[in-house]
């Protein structure tokens, strides 16, 4: 389906035949960002493109451990310039700086912090579908990271989104944006749904690391009990998004797409407005409790 991802080389069996790749969708990137100046460094064998994209020409091979200096971000690509002074993108997730697992100064209030918001699924990734067979996961998941994302600006908050279109995101960087961040939180936006339609019901939030993140699970989730919907409370999770972060990190389900009850919720733009609010309130309280990372 023209997306990337690895496999193990002892799954396959080489061919040694060649195809061109058709143009995916998700390489159709925009919103440049500057990027502070900083060092990177690969952590494997990596292909220096011509732009950013997977399909892109490649300028050169990079071999693992090489240094690159970044100039600009662009989505998950950065725009580097090799030791031999050639210059062009690599994929964020085949590197890593070199402070990364180093103490970074912590936020001590939201106002300080840089927060990541994941909204689940995206383009051809619908994610669960409601009864009618024509709403998505993805539009309420996208629909209220936006509103979170406006009430922790107000807050004073950085947000990072990993997504803000209706684009399709592969797994891997998604926990990726905010560990080149180091990000002081990173919170998943997801809508459950149940094997047989109406059986189950409620709000859940979702944690991998007990001691990386379990705090920051339990703050946000104290903040839900005025939603609408049952708090079914803290629970693990072995979710990429959690697994693969090195920041604090959580994953909400806000409620059972295939659920009329509920669905009735998640579409409510009030439903969606009460979960920003929590959520910064969620937040505060963590920070305030001094829990940050």
């Amino acid at each position: 389906n023209t997306t990337a991802a690895w496999i193990t080389s002892s799954s396959v069996q080489l061919t040694g035949q060649t195809t061109n790749l058709a143009q995916p969708a998700q390489t159709a990137l925009a919103n440049e960002k500057s990027a502070p100046a900083l060092k990177v460094t690969t952590n494997t064998m990596t292909n220096l493109r011509n732009a950013a994209g997977i399909n892109a020409p490649s300028v050169e091979k990079l071999d693992k451990g090489t240094e690159l200096t970044v100039s600009k971000q662009q989505d998950d690509w950065y725009a580097v310039t090799a030791p031999d002074g050639k210059t062009g993108y690599v994929a964020s997730w085949t590197v890593s700086a070199p402070n990364d697992g180093q103490t970074q100064k912590a936020a001590t209030k939201l106002s300080e912090a840089t927060i990541v918001l994941d909204p689940g699924h995206g383009g051809s990734d619908t994610g669960a579908i409601a009864n009618d067979g024509t709403d998505y996961e993805k539009t309420y998941t996208l629909k209220t990271a936006n509103l979170v994302a406006n009430a922790l600006r107000a807050a004073g908050a950085n947000v990072i989104m990993t997504r803000t279109t209706d684009t399709f995101v592969d797994l891997a960087p998604r926990p990726n944006t905010a560990n080149n961040a180091h990000a002081d939180a990173f919170i998943s936006f997801h809508f459950d749904s149940s094997p047989s339609k109406n059986s189950a019901s409620g709000i859940t939030t979702y944690y991998y690391d007990s001691k990386k993140d379990l705090a920051l699970a339990k703050s946000v989730n104290s903040a839900f009990s005025g939603l609408p919907l049952e708090n079914r409370g803290v629970a693990f999770g072995n979710f990429e998004v959690l697994r693969d972060n090195k920041q604090p990190a959580i994953l909400n389900e806000m409620g059972y797409i295939n659920n009329d009850k509920d669905f009735r919720q998640i579409k409510d733009p009030s439903y969606q407005s009460k979960i920003a609010t929590d959520i910064v309130n969620g937040l505060n309280a963590y920070f305030k409790a001094g829990n940050h990372q």
